[in-house]
């Protein structure tokens, strides 16, 4: 069977700065509903399915394998707030959770939703929260049955169990309840760009059209968050760009007033808010490019004047939350690239430090009460799953809560996690996180598989992953490369990897990849990239730059067509990436990202083999950006090695929901690198 063919028809995509040819801009489908581009998505999945005929008894094998991995009954750790403990419970056979509450640990749990069921009816479908108003009289649900991250809220009253007739649509999952109990706000989304605009206030048994306006917010640079104080006093409107921020608030009260400014944005200002004992704590990079923690009235949080330094700034350590306690304050940390938390009595007197082992990293966990006398806090590391723990902030005591549950025989003794730094072209030291089997066979070198991020200041954690140990049991090394563009190790790290210095994250990829080759113990022909989303178009990028460096590249939900993207105002994520990739309507913007655009710069050689996949409803990088490349791949290349795209025609962003759904997915993606690493044999 050969490669579906998309027809060339010719269009220019205009910018200010000239005219660019793209003979297959006709597939994108903005309704998703165009039956010539649905019969080519499915012919692509069709194609799809004849290359991996082959790898059928693979891909059975190994999604029973990533199946028995998850445990067919499990729980949450049950939280407190507001007199209740939550908990989430997993039941044999379901594919999303129960949500339970109850009084006591000891009593009876109440049911206060079954997303198990309400999925059953949909062939998506995500939980993305679920609040019950300050009386426990009603339960607001928001969910996304599309894939696109657009949510409808709805309401369950928890006294009859009867549904609502309200129903909030085209909204953000986040929401808050004003204390009066029959009034909430949330955000709504703008129709065609899909970005939160507008705080609205609902008043249950009223229409939606009937809701208050509350704010809106004007620069579409900014996108709009909600969450109520972990004080319970007040409401926050959390709005943030790439490189700067903004909070209002409002009091928790029967009418939501007009919201107050904490500190005014300006250009690089990026800072947080939580209230504790009268006062504004405020995470703030206000001079310091890596935070430091400052105390102020709230009727004085803009005025610097009154700014007292609690947390102050230290060199190599990136601030990047904070936990207030009665008697002591955690704080997160970034040292060495590796997430920590440091436990300060409010006293003053020494610290405590606590690291994760194997070069993981530990976080703070669900303190929902603020009167605690306890920190839960979380690590894990590559061969170590989900370890919560708890401080007894008193004692000192440690005392471990659970350990992640993995199941089909892993013992993580089996394992070796590896950390090392590699020296890229221009002398900055890139750290890499690595896995292997102990006794993984060494008469031959091993398969290589290499992953990356490096977008958007957000760090890549080498944390637990139970499907990687399909690969790892086969004897593939898997590595994590932390390249610049990520948060490793704060504000310069991400600076060095994004607008004009873009090309540095796809260097520091290449580099990281022929350092670990040249050690020796990995095969230099058996090396594979993958990567998602920003790391999507990392590994599509570096497809371009050194091809004959990698044997198969996976890329899944990619950012490919990045100019003509960022020309488009009107897609989910333009406006408010502009700090990030640049903005193509200025020249010197739309001449840097065009150097490295993977779409724009597929060219004449041959491409290792490459599976590509897509969301249909993604509402973040629309389908027609792979589909296209796919077609300009395949035009291009010089070589035999298979270019293959799969399409969710259910999903989006995050592809198909449910925790066994999945791994039929996951299982298809590792067959098709294992068959090109020849690492089928599991030891």
């Amino acid at each position: 069977m050969d490669a579906p063919s998309a027809e060339r028809r010719p269009f220019e995509v205009c910018s200010p700065h000239g005219a660019r040819p793209d003979p297959w801009y006709w597939l994108r489908d903005d309704h998703r509903a165009d039956p010539e581009v649905l019969a080519h998505l499915r012919a692509e999945n069709a194609y799809k399915d004849q290359r991996f005929v082959a790898l059928q008894p693979l891909c059975a094998e190994l999604t029973a394998e990533l199946r028995s991995r998850i445990p067919a009954e499990d729980e949450s750790l049950p939280v407190y707030r507001h007199g209740w403990w939550y908990q989430r419970r997993f039941v044999a056979g379901a594919e999303h959770a129960c949500h339970l509450r109850r009084r006591r640990l000891d009593a009876e749990p109440e049911l206060l939703w079954d997303a198990d069921a309400a999925a059953r009816s949909h062939a998506y479908y995500e939980l993305g929260n679920l609040e019950p108003s300050p009386d426990d009289r009603w339960l607001a649900i928001a969910e996304d049955t599309v894939g696109r991250r657009e949510y409808a809220i709805r309401f369950v009253d928890l006294v009859t169990r009867v549904l609502l007739d309200d129903r909030l649509e085209g909204v953000e999952p986040d929401l808050a309840w004003l204390d009066e109990g029959r009034s909430i706000l949330y955000v709504a989304k703008d129709p065609v760009t899909l970005l939160g605009r507008r705080v609205m206030c609902h008043r249950l048994g009223t229409p939606q059209s009937a809701d208050r306006l509350v704010y809106e917010e004007s620069d579409d640079a900014f996108s709009i968050g909600l969450e109520r104080s972990r004080s319970d006093r007040l409401i926050y409107i959390l709005l943030d760009s790439t490189d700067s921020s903004e909070v209002r608030y409002l009091p928790i009260g029967v009418e939501a007033g007009p919201p107050k400014v904490v500190v005014p944005r300006s250009p690089e200002h990026e800072y947080d808010v939580d209230d504790w004992d009268g006062d504004f704590l405020i995470r703030t990079n206000d001079t310091t490019p890596d935070f430091r923690l400052i105390r102020v009235p709230i009727h004085r949080a803009a005025d610097r004047c009154a700014w007292v330094e609690v947390v102050a700034a230290r060199e190599g350590v990136v601030l990047t939350d904070v936990e207030p306690f009665a008697t002591h304050l955690a704080v997160g940390e970034r040292v060495e690239g590796l997430a920590r938390v440091r436990v300060l009595p409010w006293s003053g007197g020494d610290a405590r430090v606590l690291s994760a082992p194997s070069g993981g990293g530990l976080w703070i966990g669900p303190n929902l009460d603020p009167q605690a006398k306890v920190l839960r806090y979380a690590w894990s590391s590559l061969k170590d799953p989900v370890t919560t723990e708890e401080l007894d902030l008193a004692t000192g005591a440690v005392r471990r809560l659970r350990v992640e549950p993995v199941c089909g025989g892993f013992d993580a003794s089996r394992y070796v996690v590896e950390r090392r730094v590699v020296v890229a072209r221009d002398g900055v030291e890139v750290p890499v996180s690595m896995l292997r089997r102990h006794d993984a066979p060494t008469e031959r070198p091993a398969p290589l598989l290499v992953t990356g991020y490096g977008a958007y200041g957000i760090a890549q954690d080498a944390l637990f992953d139970a499907t990687v140990l399909a690969l790892v049991d086969r004897g593939v090394v898997y590595a994590i490369a932390h390249v610049r563009g990520g948060g490793e190790y704060g504000r310069a790290w991400h600076d060095r990897g994004r607008r004009e210095h873009k090309a540095t994250t796809f260097a520091d990829f290449v580099d990281v990849t022929e350092a670990l080759v040249a050690d020796g113990s990995i095969d230099h022909h058996r090396v594979a990239a993958i990567g998602g989303s920003a790391g999507g178009l990392l590994v599509a990028a570096v497809a371009n730059a050194r091809p004959d460096l990698y044997r198969a590249i996976v890329a899944e939900v990619p950012f490919v067509d990045v100019v003509t993207s960022m020309l488009d105002p009107d897609l989910p994520l333009t406006t408010i990436e502009y700090d990030e990739w640049g903005d193509p309507s200025r020249r010197r913007d739309h001449r840097a990202m065009l150097a490295w655009s993977p779409y724009d710069n597929v060219r004449r050689q041959a491409y290792p083999a490459m599976l590509v996949t897509v969301g249909l409803q993604d509402g973040q990088v629309p389908y027609w950006e792979a589909a296209k490349w796919v077609q300009r791949l395949r035009e291009c290349t010089t070589a035999d090695a298979p270019i293959v795209l799969r399409v969710d025609l259910e999903a989006g962003h995050g592809g198909l929901s449910g925790r066994y759904r999945a791994c039929g997915e996951t299982a298809e993606i590792y067959a098709f690198l294992l068959d090109q690493l020849a690492a089928t044999v599991r030891s």
